[in-house]
């Protein structure tokens, strides 16, 4: 073992993820983490307390790998309907990617997620503040007609579950998936944006 290496929390996320990868989410444990690392289990202890504080980490960093480009494209400047529709897009696109391209990964972080509850609720809570801030900004641009960018950033949230919830991954094969997410995002914009008589 060597105790020399410099170990820092985001190395041992990177090698916990391919502990995962490789040893699946049931049978991978700390000592499997730490003999990647050619560290003492205990090495990793003290960066994370507890085998539960290192798989809620872990799934914390894969949200945060969708939601990171997703602040980029709600902090931009630019025509709000325009960013509305890029910033969908993109929370769909994130979501399915992951689930199409690595499906065993995806299922081991599904079940990581749903452990650390705390961590999902501040996931969801960070994308619909992102939403609303895109609402608010269409408000100022005189591009939306919205009484509680809040509530209807919730709404709106809610209503495309079924195209970024891990729960629908399933449907994410479907072929009419592109027209059916047009259709909502075409409803959607309908619903928020000023009326142009």
């Amino acid at each position: 073992m060597n105790e020399n290496v410099v170990l820092t929390p985001e190395r041992i996320l990177e090698v916990t993820e391919d502990v995962l990868r490789r040893y699946g989410l049931a049978k991978a444990t700390v000592v499997d983490v730490a003999r990647a690392l050619d560290v003492s289990h205990g090495s990793v202890y003290r960066h994370f307390p507890s085998k539960a504080s290192l798989r809620e980490a872990v799934a914390k960093r894969w949200l945060e790998r969708v939601s990171t480009p997703l602040a980029k494209i709600a902090e931009s400047a630019g025509p709000a309907p325009a960013k509305f529709e890029s910033w969908l897009r993109a929370l769909f696109a994130a979501k399915q990617k992951r689930y199409l391209e690595d499906p065993e990964m995806f299922a081991t972080y599904l079940t990581l997620a749903r452990e650390a509850c705390k961590t999902v609720n501040g996931h969801k809570t960070c994308l619909t503040g992102q939403l609303e801030l895109i609402l608010a900004d269409g408000v100022k641009q005189g591009a939306f007609e919205i009484a509680d960018t809040k509530a209807t950033a919730q709404a709106i949230f809610d209503a495309s579950t079924r195209f970024h919830h891990p729960a629908h991954s399933d449907e994410w094969k479907d072929p009419q998936l592109p027209a059916r997410i047009d259709a909502l995002i075409a409803l959607l914009r309908r619903g928020i944006e000023v009326c142009k008589r």
